[in-house]
């Protein structure tokens, strides 16, 4: 199915002629002119055809099962008399779909929900391609959210590639284009598509935790030792340079294993004062 336009014409004509025929057919019948009658039948069965479209919302008309067509402008239209009419809202909707569980690429379960934003541009399919719309959008978005979240992992600990926490631009992009090409049967536009919770399941929530917080820690103590190492070597050659004092292969050990320790470690340092020799 494919929407249409249509008949319509001008509904404030269309009620005073029928007013005027509905009159005239009134005034005939009391002069005895059998004439009458057909006229206010005819008023009668034109007034059938009265519509009232509210903005954003269109009106789809079938007469004896032919879809004659979708009225969408608002105001009063005379349409085709005595065609069953069936409403559809163009209004913009939101949909928040339910919590899911499912498993990431790397077979974590986690848990996943998106909003929707959507609105029907087709009337025809969507009212007449598919059951009830609402219902599909609500099945296909979900389908779409679990078919997406299995191409990606939680969280990618090593940098390389997309993930679900890191990447929502994408994924949310991703998830509205496949919902698209899912909706174009009901005739549904999809304006928006994005994540509202992501987190990991409850049974590996703490595990998973440890992890994040142990990869953290191993990038920290990267970017503390290669800092730390940068100073010590500064020292030393700015020690040597102003000739402060002449450090031998031992003596330079030494210095870079205190000067290391005190800048790496987690605690205050507290200095032992050597009044001796170091050999």
């Amino acid at each position: 199915m494919i929407e249409k336009k249509a008949w319509a014409v001008n509904g404030y004509l269309a009620l005073i002629l029928m007013l005027a025929l509905f009159v005239g057919g009134i005034a005939l019948v009391v002069q005895e002119n059998m004439v009458g009658i057909p006229l206010i039948i005819l008023a009668i069965v034109l007034g059938t055809g009265i519509l009232v479209v509210q903005p954003n919302k269109a009106y789809a008309l079938v007469f004896f099962g032919n879809y004659l067509g979708t009225i969408r402008e608002p105001g009063l239209w005379l349409c085709f008399p005595l065609a069953v009419r069936k409403g559809i809202s163009l209004r913009v909707r939101n949909f928040n779909s339910k919590t899911l569980k499912v498993n990431d690429i790397e077979g974590n379960p986690v848990e996943i929900a998106a909003v929707v934003v959507f609105h029907v541009v087709d009337t025809a399919k969507a009212i007449f391609d598919v059951e009830k719309y609402e219902q599909f959008v609500e099945i296909q978005s979900e389908t779409a959210l679990r078919h997406v979240a299995t191409r990606y992992a939680y969280d990618n600990f090593e940098g390389n590639g997309f993930s679900l926490r890191g990447n929502p631009e994408e994924v949310s992009s991703e998830l509205m284009n496949e919902l698209q090409q899912r909706l174009i049967l009901a005739g549904v536009q999809v304006t928006e598509a994005r994540l509202t919770h992501l987190a990991y399941a409850t049974e590996i929530a703490g595990a998973m935790l440890q992890r994040q917080q142990a990869s953290a820690i191993l990038s920290a103590r990267q970017i503390i030792v290669e800092g730390a190492v940068g100073m010590v070597q500064m020292a030393i050659e700015r020690i040597e340079k102003d000739g402060v004092v002449t450090l031998d292969e031992e003596r330079k050990a030494a210095m870079v294993n205190n000067l290391l320790v005190s800048i790496v470690s987690e605690r205050a340092i507290q200095p032992v004062v050597n009044t001796g020799t170091v050999y």
